[in-house]
């Protein structure tokens, strides 16, 4: 397999390092069995992939505090499922009383 990765590999990459990098590069390969092109690819690889996770988590966290917000602020009423499982339930309980808001809305409130 790793001669097909290897013989699939076209494109160059070039980095300007200082001669302490380069030793430092060095040496965390060598401990790691690596030659210094392997390791500085996996490095790379490695922060790459986590950068892009992170970024995407922020970005699906942003869109659904965006959802939440937006549910919150301006909320939808009961769909017809709701309401049939409502009146199943007010049916079978036989406590519910009809509240209205300011708003005007008809909301189902429990009694006790």
């Amino acid at each position: 397999m790793e001669n097909t990765r290897r013989s699939t590999k076209r494109d160059r990459l070039e980095a300007r390092i200082s001669p302490t990098q380069k030793q430092l590069f060095q040496r965390a390969a060598a401990l790691r069995g690596q030659t210094l092109s392997d390791y500085v690819v996996s490095a790379v690889q490695k922060d790459a992939e986590t950068t892009v996770r992170e970024h995407d988590f922020m970005m699906l966290s942003e869109r659904d505090s965006l959802i939440l917000a937006e549910a919150l602020l301006n909320p939808r009423g009961p769909n017809e499922a709701l309401r049939a499982a409502f009146e199943d339930y007010e049916t079978f309980v036989g406590r519910a009383a009809e509240v209205s808001l300011p708003t005007g809305d008809t909301h189902w409130a429990i009694g006790h």
